[in-house]
């Protein structure tokens, strides 16, 4: 990688982004720049990750691909240098590995949200509906 975070020409592609949260930023149509955590799995040199169907950063990586990515806290916070990346939909087996993979790591996380979801519902507090996830993976560019 360079500076930029750009891959060289040649350079081989390796990646690595420990612990449980990424910052993934996606671009708006005016090309300003949204940061997000996400809790992601790396598999190889593609990071994997969940959200829903009609969320904020899977319209803007429909619309465009390119993103940047950094391991961050659970609340965002940067806590190495940003690389580039092109981010695409998972879809089929591809989709179902990458469901597996994220359930497996955040299961005990996964157990806690679901019960905190569930309490919320029979409570009648407000929260926000489930929607339908879809996945998606990151790979250097």
């Amino acid at each position: 990688m360079t500076t930029d975070g750009t891959r060289a020409a040649g350079a081989p592609v390796t990646w690595t982004f420990p612990g449980k949260h990424i910052s993934v930023t996606t671009y708006k149509r005016d090309g300003t720049g949204v940061a997000t955590p996400v809790w992601f799995v790396q598999e190889g040199d593609r990071l994997l990750f969940r959200t829903g169907v009609a969320s904020g950063k899977a319209k803007r990586i429909r619309r465009n691909p390119a993103v940047l990515v950094a391991a961050c806290t659970i609340r965002g916070e940067l806590l190495g240098q940003q690389v580039s990346g092109v981010a695409r939909v998972l879809s089929g087996s591809a989709a179902d590995d990458a469901k597996r993979l994220i359930n497996r790591k955040y299961r005990a996380e996964w157990i806690l949200a679901r019960t905190w979801w569930f309490i919320q519902t029979a409570l009648h507090l407000p929260h926000r509906p489930r929607s339908t996830p879809v996945f998606l993976a990151i790979t250097p560019r």
